[in-house]
């Protein structure tokens, strides 16, 4: 399944910045409610998300069970998003994506049944890779059709 997660991760970071960098500035910045994230906060939502899954995919290799969580909401609010250029968080979202595919690339199959914890939930680190798309891919189609 790792495989198929890297190749979708692959695809999405071909795919998805054209189409990001398509949409106007307004659109991309614009809360459809004062309580409800912009779509360039649910892309900066996805480089908070790929910050903890890095801590995941590294530390689960060497820590028994580590306990990774973060509070998604005070992180966009306290990363700033919605104040910064675009084109920084869509280009920030890029780089660290391919990076998590070469990070993904070379763990080693043995690995990937080893456990971490995130909240009350343990899961494996084959289970977290994918997962960690599946959510991206839930939100990236909130903020664009590819």
């Amino acid at each position: 399944m790792t495989t198929t997660a890297i190749l979708r991760l692959e695809y999405l970071c071909a795919v998805i910045p054209p189409l990001l960098k398509a949409i106007d500035e307004e659109v991309f910045s614009s809360k459809p409610h004062p309580e409800k994230w912009s779509k360039k906060q649910i892309v900066g939502h996805l480089i908070d998300s790929a910050t903890n899954n890095h801590q995941r995919f590294v530390r689960v290799q060497f820590e028994d069970k580590p306990l990774i969580r973060y509070d998604q909401d005070k992180w966009n609010d306290f990363t700033h998003y919605q104040q910064m250029n675009s084109l920084h968080v869509i280009g920030f979202w890029e780089a660290y994506n391919k990076h998590l595919v070469q990070i993904i690339k070379h763990i080693p199959k043995e690995a990937l049944s080893r456990e971490c914890q995130v909240g009350d939930n343990t899961f494996t680190l084959d289970f977290l890779i994918n997962d960690y798309v599946h959510h991206m891919e839930h939100h990236l189609r909130q903020v664009v059709s590819y």
